[in-house]
């Protein structure tokens, strides 16, 4: 919807609903306050996850549990008008069902900011959480046609920790952040939801462009439904 200068009406509220495939309430809350932060004026979010499930995605059986439970969220909510759907998760869960269910556009924090990053032009390297995790965003990469200039690597620090900043947790990252550049990459990406609010900081500490998938995530719903308030993020 436009509104021509001296609209008396405000543009309508869009609505995007986040969604937390674990169950743990730091990394929800988080999700919402990194989101709500980076939304331009008129969009609101709403940050959730399943009140049963994992409380780490960390294994496919959670994963399996994890995507079940975010369709039934899904479904308890289609009434609700969302404009689109953020999965707060570095993994496809549930993604290719939640886009024929609703309709509506439907991004993961992983395609959002992997696809950023490879818009740089060169290599990039993923960070992930647990070791567990790097087989799954390697497969993400082949699948996004990004693989061959992507490296993932893994803290070998678990979701919870990560989230908590625990001082293994930040040494860690701090430590591969500086390895990726050493290295040559032009960009990294942070592979979990638990790293939300993170890229600003640790690009500026680092010196390369840092993606945690939000902002990036966010634009892509906001370019399906309003791109003129996706100009703003």
């Amino acid at each position: 919807m436009t509104h021509t200068r001296g609209d008396a009406t405000p543009p309508a509220s869009v609505r995007v609903l986040a969604i937390n495939p674990n169950t743990n309430p730091t990394v929800t809350q988080r999700v919402q306050a990194v989101l709500q932060a980076q939304a331009p004026p008129g969009v609101l979010i709403e940050a959730v996850s399943p009140p049963q499930g994992p409380r780490a995605v960390e294994s496919g059986q959670d994963k399996t549990r994890a995507a079940g439970h975010v369709m039934a969220l899904i479904e308890r909510r289609l009434a609700q008008g969302y404009a689109g759907y953020i999965l707060a998760c570095f993994d496809d869960i549930a993604v290719a069902e939640a886009r024929t269910l609703t309709g509506a556009p439907v991004v993961s924090l992983a395609e959002a900011g992997i696809r950023r990053a490879d818009a740089t032009g060169g290599p990039f390297t993923v960070i992930t959480t647990f070791e567990g995790a790097v087989a799954t965003i390697e497969s993400l990469c082949e699948d996004y046609g990004v693989r061959e200039r992507c490296r993932v690597v893994a803290t070998g620090i678990g979701v919870s920790d990560t989230a908590a900043r625990t001082p293994e947790a930040e040494a860690r990252l701090a430590r591969l952040c500086e390895q990726a550049r050493a290295e040559g990459a032009r960009a990294i990406v942070l592979g979990s939801g638990a790293f939300a609010g993170r890229g600003e900081e640790l690009a500026a500490r680092h010196g390369l462009p840092v993606m945690d998938g939000f902002a990036e995530a966010l634009a892509f719903v906001l370019h399906q439904v309003e791109p003129e308030r996706a100009q703003d993020i």
